[in-house]
């Protein structure tokens, strides 16, 4: 079952943020993740969203393999750069498996 990531994010040090950007990018290939939604501005229809916060999501092929890419040494890197670069929520969920054919 598929398992997405999803961020919302708002950029504290522009600078920082380009470099967690580039490090995340290459650890999520390595552990198989691709980016669905990326730096997206979400439109609001309820509830409160701070104006300049944006949305990225990442789908992995398990919740397992999400979690792993999240305790990699490959993203820990990215990770300590993301707490001064990035304020965001970060949520792991599992999507829904798509029915047999048949």
């Amino acid at each position: 079952m598929p398992a997405y990531v999803i961020s919302e994010a708002d950029i504290v040090d522009h600078a920082a943020a380009e470099r967690y950007r580039t490090l995340a990018a290459e650890s999520i290939a390595r552990h198989g993740g691709r980016y669905v939604v990326r730096g997206a501005e979400p439109f609001v229809p309820e509830g409160k969203w701070t104006e300049s916060a944006r949305v990225v999501v990442v789908e992995f092929a398990s919740m397992a393999q999400a979690r792993e890419w999240y305790d990699s040494d490959e993203y820990a890197e990215a990770l300590a750069i993301r707490r001064t670069a990035l304020d965001r929520r970060l949520l792991f969920v599992e999507g829904v498996e798509e029915p047999g054919i048949g």
